[in-house]
Formats: C-alpha cells, structure tokens, sequence
C-alpha cells in the first residue's frame, strides 16, 4: 500500500502542479500504477467544480468561463497544452514522416500549434460559457470532463507505440491493457455519479477524441510521445465539455 500512495502523491506531481514534491523513483512508481491517472483528473475535476460554483456565484458566465481556463492551466500547467502545440505543428508540416517528426519536436511554436492551441481555448471556453447558465450543471461537467481527459491520456498509451525515448515512452511501456480497463471503470464509476448517463455519453467521446488523436498520430508520425500523449488530455477535456454544453442548450 505504501508504494500506491507513493505513486498517487506522485501522480499529483507528474499531473498537476501542486507542490507534493516529484522524484524520479516517484515516477517509475507511477509508471506501476498508470490508472491512477483518471483518479487525479477526478480530484482536479472537483478542485474546478468548486471553483466554478463559487465563480457562478459572483461573475457573469462569461467570466465564469475565463476564471475556470485560468484554474485549469494554473493548476496543470502548460505541459500538456504545450504537447498540443507541438502536435499540431507536426501535423501542419509538410513532407515526409522525419520531418512531420522534427517539426514537432521543435522547440518554436509554429502556425499549426497555434491554431491548435486557439481552437481547443475557443472550444473549452464556449462549452463552459453555454454550460455555466445551466444551474448546478458546470460543476459536474467538469468532473467528468477532467476524468476523461487523463483516462483518454491512459487510452493512447495503452494502444499506442512509442516513438523515441523519454517520459512519453515510459509511459507507453508501463501502460498495460488492464490499467486501461481499470481506469475506464474508474472513470465510468466517476461520471456516472456526475452526469448519470450523460456522464457516460461524455466519457465514450473523450475516449473517442483520443482514439482519433492516436490514429493521427499514427499516420503523420509512426507512433506515440509524450506530446501527443499531453494533447490527447486537451483534446479529450475539449471533446467532454462540447458534448455536455451541446447538451446544456438542449435540456
């Protein structure tokens, strides 16, 4: 049991920035317990879903949404969006699969990860302006969205195939089939309480999203790091929070 606590404080090290201190043998600790991941996007999920209560309860949904952002990236840092970036400058180059891959590993940011970056913001901050009017709706989206998000982190590496050494590697090379079962029913369990079926529903795109981002992956570069495991948390936060805030104009 000491070394699953040791992985789960490290996990909030890795994942987050919240100073619970990170260590080299806390991340080969963590690379043991990967389904640990979704159980920080849990306990990220209720940190935002308090936040947002207590925002909605001063500010405009407009500002709302903007405090949420702001919370989200302040409490994960930029790692995971900075993988964003560089994954849609890989995808926006042109030529063969080395220099998709060299552009992405690029330390500039390009065109194509700027883009990336402005629509994934675009998105998020629309789906939490249409969610934030909905009564206690937001707080509960957000749960569920940040658990998927890391689960849909837990999906890549566990289908995916490691294109060069680094954390990204790993991550796919300790990431077993049964961590993603184990996570998926975490997660499920996690959403359901939040959203009830919708919850579920939210789930299946997240996983979706990053199924799509894999098989992009794939095809423009060969095989999976860590940026491309970092945008799919993005891309499936993004895709969780457009389905519950096209259900948020519905109900």
């Amino acid at each position: 049991m000491t070394g699953f606590f040791y992985a789960l404080r490290s996990g909030f090290g890795f994942l987050t920035t919240i100073p619970v201190g990170i260590t080299m043998e806390g991340i080969e600790k963590l690379m043991k317990h990967i389904y640990l991941f979704p159980v920080v996007g849990a306990v990220l999920g209720v940190l935002f879903a308090v936040i947002a209560y207590a925002s909605s309860m001063v500010f405009t949904p407009a500002v709302t949404a903007l405090v949420i952002i702001i919370a989200i990236y302040y409490l994960t840092g930029i790692n995971h969006i900075d993988g964003l970036a560089d994954f849609g400058d890989g995808i926006a180059a042109h030529g063969t699969r080395e220099k998709k891959v060299a552009a992405m590993r690029d330390v500039a940011v390009g065109t194509g990860g700027i883009i990336f970056c402005v629509i994934v913001l675009l998105g998020i901050f629309s789906s939490l302006f249409s969610i934030a009017g909905r009564n206690l709706l937001l707080p509960f989206a957000l749960i569920a969205a940040e658990t998927g998000a890391k689960q849909a982190m837990v999906t890549v590496a566990a289908f995916g195939r490691r294109m060069h050494e680094g954390f990204g590697a790993m991550t796919v090379d300790n990431t077993r089939k049964s961590d993603f079962l184990i996570g998926l029913v975490f997660s499920g369990i996690v959403c359901y309480l939040s959203l009830g079926i919708f919850g579920i529903e939210a789930l299946v795109i997240s996983q979706t999203a990053g199924l799509l981002v894999l098989n992009t992956a794939n095809r423009h570069f060969g095989g999976v790091s860590g940026d491309i495991i970092g945008a799919s948390n993005e891309i499936g936060r993004l895709a969780a929070l457009l389905f519950i805030g096209g259900l948020a104009w519905t109900r």
